[in-house]
């Protein structure tokens, strides 16, 4: 007798598993205020055994080689908890730890030693993504509920926590990019001396591609939502990016370098 293996779980059925109910009597997670699940957000931040890491690790996978199956749960997550954005901190904290485990490769590469490792982490988490994501979380949220909100839903808003969850969804394909696979060629091809063309080819198109699905993703997460329109104007920044991209090629700006420095600059 052969066993049938069954395929992985989608994000939509991983979800459904693991509904949880309200820890406080009476109370429907549908109507609950910002502050309960900003509260119940944070208390499950260090009740690791609440946490679907599996479907974080999931959702990880898919925004690499699919990223719009990822904005379906969150679709479902609106039907049944009355919240787009996640009341998981399980991506959030694998997100941290892959932001750790780059900051080691990054601090081995350009030789930082302790002390530069520990400050090269905190601006990566602390700047580059937490603060940096703040910024363009809390644009986004005034520019959407201002100007792409449909007429027929004129009352419903978009979550600032959800456009946090798109700026966390998109930053992570432009850190396996830029932190991890580009780390491999940094030291012996992109950064060499001298400046060669091809090297700052490589690593320009590296910065292409990773800040243009940033970009995609982003478009992704807003479109999804159905009490918005018009939101292909987010693309629009895909056309300055590629004038950007063309002209450090003329001029001959190595970004990756350049960054590289930067951060040696900033951890010395």
């Amino acid at each position: 007798m052969y066993t049938k293996l069954s395929p992985p779980p989608s994000p939509i059925d991983v979800d459904a598993q693991t509904q949880m109910p309200s820890p406080v009597p009476g109370c429907n997670p549908c109507r609950s205020s910002a502050t309960y699940k900003r509260h119940k957000y944070l208390r499950r931040l260090i009740k690791f055994r609440q946490m679907d890491f599996e479907f974080a690790f999931w959702q990880m996978l898919y925004l690499v080689i699919a990223p719009q199956k990822v904005y379906r749960n969150f679709n479902y997550r609106k039907q049944t908890k009355d919240q787009y954005a996640r009341d998981d901190p399980a991506f959030l904290v694998l997100l941290s730890l892959c932001l750790v485990g780059s900051s080691v490769g990054f601090s081995l590469v350009l030789r930082l030693g302790f002390f530069g490792f520990v400050k090269f982490m905190l601006w990566v988490v602390f700047i580059d993504c937490i603060g940096v994501g703040l910024m363009i979380a809390s644009i986004f949220w005034f520019l959407t509920n201002r100007y792409l909100v449909r007429p027929t839903h004129t009352g419903q808003d978009v979550e600032w926590g959800y456009c946090f969850d798109v700026h966390l969804n998109a930053f992570f394909p432009l850190l396996m990019i830029l932190h991890v696979f580009q780390l491999i060629f940094l030291k012996h091809f992109i950064a060499v001396e001298p400046d060669w063309f091809l090297p700052k080819l490589f690593g320009n198109t590296l910065w292409l591609i990773a800040i243009g699905y940033y970009i995609y993703i982003t478009f992704l997460g807003y479109s999804a939502l159905p009490l918005l329109h018009k939101t292909q104007v987010l693309l629009y920044p895909t056309c300055v990016l590629v004038i950007a991209y063309v002209i450090t090629l003329a001029v001959g700006w190595n970004i990756s370098k350049g960054l590289m420095y930067f951060y040696e600059y900033r951890v010395g």
